[in-house]
């Protein structure tokens, strides 16, 4: 039987302590990693190396407060295409506009979740008209982010489920 799930690498505990420590601070140094974990800063670092080279560690950024930037408004706008049109046609009719910062295609009623950024809601509204503009786009609503809040630090159990 086929299935979509990736080649997922076996990782032990320290792994997991290593990937916590790395995402609370992706600047932390390798000599700091191992003090905490109990290991050398060599063994650290071919396991850091082998988590990049698994993909299991994909990068390394920093946090920015968008609100800081004149960016303090973040909306979800759900879009529904014709029929005819294709995911990547949806991905590239809303990852063009600068505001976009995520789609997600998805099933159900809309197509597609878009995460806009913008500075005020005049802006959020020409976001809107252009996408509603594409010629593709024939249904959007829009949801207001009052507040939010983010996992940046989110991570799984030791154990991903049984399937």
């Amino acid at each position: 039987m086929a299935t979509d799930m990736p080649n997922v690498p076996e990782l032990d505990p320290t792994d997991h302590e290593i990937l916590a420590l790395l995402q609370e601070d992706g600047r932390r140094t390798v000599a700091d990693v191992a003090a905490r974990v109990a290991l050398s800063p060599t063994a650290v670092q071919r396991r850091i190396q082998r988590l990049e080279a698994d993909g299991v560690i994909t990068g390394y950024s920093a946090h920015v407060d968008y609100t800081r930037l004149g960016w303090g408004l973040e909306a979800f706008t759900e879009l529904r295409f014709t029929g005819t049109t294709n995911p990547a046609e949806m991905d590239k009719t809303a990852a063009d506009l600068p505001e976009v910062q995520a789609v997600f295609t998805t099933a159900g009623n809309h197509d597609a979740l878009v995460w806009i950024r913008v500075r005020d809601v005049s802006h959020l509204r020409d976001v809107i008209d252009r996408l509603r503009n594409t010629g593709s786009v024939v249904d959007t609503r829009t949801h207001i982010v009052l507040a939010s809040h983010v996992k940046h630090d989110w991570r799984p159990g030791p154990n991903p489920p049984a399937r």
